[in-house]
């Protein structure tokens, strides 16, 4: 079954902007933020809630997830095409954040990624390898103190 050119990407970070960064297993020395496909009838919030409960094993209704409204959109490297069905070239990414008071531990997903970090945003910014993390990292500033458009509860 092939993925849907549909993900999110979640940006969590502390209120004081550090940001968790995780390695990816398929290629090392890639770092990222938290990032998913969407699967067949979910909504763009519970792609998000679900992808940071698996990669980081964090609880997402412990914390205040923010959903930008924001689009972004991409070609599909070509080492990960084949993941999608064969005319699929782009895919459509949904900017997230989640705002933790504290840096927390985190349990990776070990077929998804090696190792993870916090570092501060600039620096954040600088070591992801997609342009659309680095560009969603430098605009947390202006994002951190907006209310929640969600009431996180289980759904």
């Amino acid at each position: 079954m092939y993925k849907i050119p549909v993900s999110v990407l979640v940006v969590i970070h502390t209120l004081d902007l550090q940001v968790l960064l995780l390695e990816r297993a398929d290629h090392p020395g890639y770092w990222q933020s938290v990032t998913g496909s969407q699967n067949k009838g979910e909504t763009f919030q519970q792609t998000a809630l679900r992808e940071i409960r698996e990669e980081t094993g964090l609880d997402p209704f412990d914390h205040q997830l923010l959903d930008w409204k924001t689009e972004n959109r991409y070609e599909i490297f070509k080492e990960w095409r084949w993941r999608y069905a064969p005319d699929v070239t782009h895919n459509i990414e949904h900017v997230f954040s989640l705002c933790l008071s504290e840096k927390k531990s985190i349990t990776i997903a070990p077929k998804e990624h090696l190792s993870y970090l916090w570092l501060p945003w600039k620096q954040a910014a600088d070591k992801v390898f997609s342009w659309s993390n680095a560009e969603a990292i430098l605009h947390l500033p202006q994002h951190r103190n907006e209310s929640s458009q969600y009431s996180l509860s289980p759904t």
